[in-house]
């Protein structure tokens, strides 16, 4: 049996392979177990990560075959919806790179990433209505805070499917690229480039209620403030600043 999940670690960051080529990589409950325990070393010791499909395919959606014997019970349990939170979570941001279908589960999980790249043959939706279900791990609230509220709908309930061209139009795609895995790539190292724990704050203090700022802002502040890397930081610009002058 191969592994559904595949990891390449190097010292700043881990690249997620999913990897069920011979089903589109359907997201199923092999998959979901390899990415809590993705998640689990993430959270761990927190890098970048970046996600890909194999075969050309990010992910068709989640397993059809599953879902068709699953009840009540399986839905309370949230499966789908507890990875995804627990991606969008994690301390260091996670570039989804989206080659060819992501759709339904797939789709979800893509939202679910703080970045998202696609290439020319990207496509991208939420088709679940057509199969007597909804798009539960996610997409139901989390679309319309990324493309607004009219497009979410007519993805939602008229099971639109965006291009390439049309995702990056909306911003549901930063970039569009020929070569994905590069382009994951540059924008990870721009990404580690920058103090890692003000990323982590910073990305946290983004998902945070309304209502708890500016506390919550002043805090983290504060405890950057005294960070030996803030200090390098500032003295490295203001002693550049004293050669260029």
């Amino acid at each position: 049996m191969t592994d559904p999940v595949l990891v390449t670690e190097t010292a700043d960051r881990f690249f997620v392979l999913l990897n069920r080529p011979e089903a589109r990589n359907a997201i199923d409950l092999d998959m979901v177990e390899a990415l809590h325990d993705v998640c689990h070393r993430l959270e761990t010791e927190p890098k970048v990560a970046m996600i890909r499909g194999t075969g050309g395919t990010f992910a068709a959606g989640a397993d059809i075959a599953q879902l068709s014997k699953r009840r009540r019970d399986d839905a309370l349990r949230g499966i789908n919806s507890g990875i995804f939170d627990r991606i969008r979570r994690l301390p260091m941001p996670v570039i989804g790179l989206i080659d060819g279908y992501a759709l339904g589960g797939g789709a979800e999980l893509a939202y679910a990433c703080d970045f998202r790249i696609g290439t020319p043959t990207t496509k991208i939706g939420n088709p679940e209505p057509g199969l007597g279900i909804l798009a539960a791990a996610g997409a139901g609230w989390r679309l319309k805070e990324l493309v607004g509220e009219p497009l979410a709908k007519e993805i939602l309930l008229a099971g639109r499917i965006l291009d390439a061209d049309e995702a990056l139009a909306c911003h549901l795609l930063n970039e569009v690229a020929e070569d994905v895995e590069t382009a994951g790539h540059r924008l990870a190292d721009r990404i580690v480039a920058q103090a890692p724990l003000a990323i982590r704050l910073t990305k946290s203090l983004f998902h945070a209620p309304p209502d708890a700022h500016p506390l919550i802002d002043d805090i983290a502040q504060a405890v950057l403030f005294e960070t030996e890397d803030k200090h390098e930081r500032m003295k490295a610009f203001l002693d550049r600043k004293k050669v260029k002058s």
